[in-house]
């Protein structure tokens, strides 16, 4: 694809190709189509859509913030701390965590200037300027991909020795450094470190060069940095000859292909799209929630039936977790554990197709010797009766699809993700497993217990993913240690609709119209990953 022209639902201009790190990881839950489009930020929906938004809602935005305070404005830490907590844009748990992720990231940069001093080279100061690498075609004259100009970007903090010999950029990550950044995308993080040039940014315009000389460095060091645990791995420390290869081995053919991929991958990735309303994918699905939309216009959004379990059991937890994906350093509880070592065995199992005749691990990875009997009992219960077993050959299997349709009344993204997703005889079957120690409370329906449910009977009776809707089903599949279940659900039987409908309406209603996300103290603070940043919580757990 070559985005000549605007593509339907948009405007705007084509000529510009600015790339960001992020569009080279390729994830494969990613739309190709959609990181072409947003790679050219000129094009915008028409009519413009609503962009507000009652909190912040990226993780680092405050702590870069407060850096920029810190570091560009030279106030003093506890002050611009104090302003941030004061702030009224954000959560007050998200204020609390930044503030830990401020003082993390001083520590460690304190720390990465002290080896430096030890190791005999320059010392660096911050810079406020963005580094960008330019390259404008000769005359303006379009190239094969329609663009007059090139913009590579890498977002981080910057600094510089003050010969211009050494700059360092550092990549801050949420929770702890990412363990698996692709080498592309450090290969290009060196590169615009050691080529770009400072520049303004202003929304909807160019990277405009400032004035003034800028001396290349020699020396470019790229530093991964976790805010939630402080701790920094340096990625990279090349000349810039080592730079230039790194970048044309590795960074330049995905930036090619970044630029022109055509390929529709519809997911959550449709949520900051430009082009989603004029696309022909995701399916569009009016009013799946039975709800009213929100009390005044607010930025897209998407929603799975976790989220709606997760905000209903307390709206601040959401917010922190599900929305900025917040994490503790905490070791997850045992159940936790153990169903994800079990789905991460019964996944791979199935992509290589049906668990008969299959040996069962000695051990399972992530799990302590104690915990390992129930897993692999759980695992051999499911072996008595695998879903894929016997299933002829001509039909499809899908594990752990994303499933995506779109509420065009609610602008909201609905997306699932199903253990398993096969055909027989023409419909589809939504097949889910749930690892317990013990039966659910019999009193209490299984839509109910599990929003996935009916989540997934409102999808597949608005006909995603499609097939023929009187030979779809939904299973229920749950591994205990001694015994295991299935239960089988309708997607098209009218009172199963209408008992999914009144779940979803229920949990969902809520949601849609929060601002807030007030905390709701109970039973479960104690098990919360947040409650170091939630006062309300701590509260509630220290009232005798």
């Amino acid at each position: 694809m070559t985005l000549h022209q605007p593509p339907p639902g948009t405007a705007g201009n084509t000529r510009l190709i600015r790339t960001s790190l992020p569009l080279l990881r390729e994830d494969p839950q990613d739309c190709p189509r959609g990181n072409a489009l947003r790679a050219r930020p000129l094009v915008a929906q028409a009519p413009e859509r609503p962009r507000g938004k009652p909190l912040e809602d990226f993780a680092l935005g405050p702590v870069m913030r407060t850096l920029d305070l810190i570091e560009y404005e030279g106030m003093d830490p506890q002050v611009a701390l104090r302003r941030l907590n004061a702030s009224t844009k954000c959560h007050p748990g998200h204020a609390s965590w930044a503030g830990m992720a401020v003082n993390n990231y001083l520590a460690a940069r304190e720390a990465s200037e002290t080896d430096r001093r030890a190791l005999g080279r320059p010392a660096t100061t911050p810079v406020r300027a963005q580094w960008t690498a330019i390259a404008q075609s000769p005359g303006d004259a379009p190239d094969e991909r329609g663009a007059t100009r090139y913009e590579r970007t890498a977002w981080g903090r910057r600094y510089a020795s003050a010969d211009g010999s050494e700059r360092e950029l550092w990549l801050l990550s949420v929770n702890t450094v990412k363990k698996d950044r692709p080498h592309a995308e450090i290969a290009e993080a060196a590169a615009v470190t050691a080529t770009g040039v400072p520049t303004q940014a202003a929304f909807g315009d160019i990277h405009r060069p400032l004035a003034g000389s800028t001396v290349p460095p020699r020396q470019v060091r790229v530093i991964g940095l976790g805010c939630g645990d402080g701790r920094h791995t340096v990625l990279a420390d090349w000349d810039t000859g080592r730079t230039a290869h790194e970048f044309t081995m590795h960074a330049k053919p995905v930036l090619a292909r970044v630029a022109e991929d055509d390929r529709l991958n519809p997911g959550s990735g449709c949520e900051r799209c430009e082009g989603l309303t004029g696309c022909e994918q995701p399916p569009r699905v009016n009013g799946l929630l039975g709800i009213p939309g929100p009390r005044r216009p607010r930025k897209r959004r998407s929603v799975s039936a976790t989220d709606l379990r997760v905000h209903s059991r307390c709206p601040a937890q959401f917010h922190l977790t599900r929305v900025l994906h917040l994490r503790s350093g905490e070791p997850e509880s045992e159940p936790v554990r153990r169903g994800r070592a079990v789905d991460d065995w019964l996944n791979e199992r199935h992509r290589q197709g049906s668990c008969r005749g299959a040996t069962l691990p000695a051990r399972l990875p992530g799990l302590s010797e104690a915990e390992q009997p129930p897993a692999l009992a759980m695992l051999a219960q499911h072996l008595l009766d695998c879903p894929l077993d016997g299933l002829p050959p001509d039909e499809h299997v899908r594990v752990q699809p994303r499933l995506t349709a779109y509420d065009p009344e609610l602008d909201v993204l609905l997306i699932a993700d199903p253990d398993l997703l096969y055909t027989r005889s023409g419909g589809w079957i939504w097949h889910e497993t749930k690892t317990a120690s013990r039966r659910p409370w019999e009193g209490r329906e299984l839509m109910e217990t599990y929003p996935q449910l009916p989540f997934a009977v409102l999808l597949m009776a608005a006909g995603v993913p499609g097939g023929d809707p009187r030979r779809s089903l939904i299973e229920l599949e749950m591994l205990y240690e001694g015994s295991s279940g299935c239960e089988e659900i309708d997607p098209g039987e009218p009172e199963t609709q209408a008992e999914a409908r009144r779940i979803i309406a229920e949990l969902a209603g809520p949601w849609a119209v929060d601002e807030t996300y007030a905390p709701k103290p109970g039973g479960h603070c104690a098990g919360c990953e947040m409650l170091g940043h939630c006062a309300a919580g701590r509260s509630h757990l220290e009232t005798p």
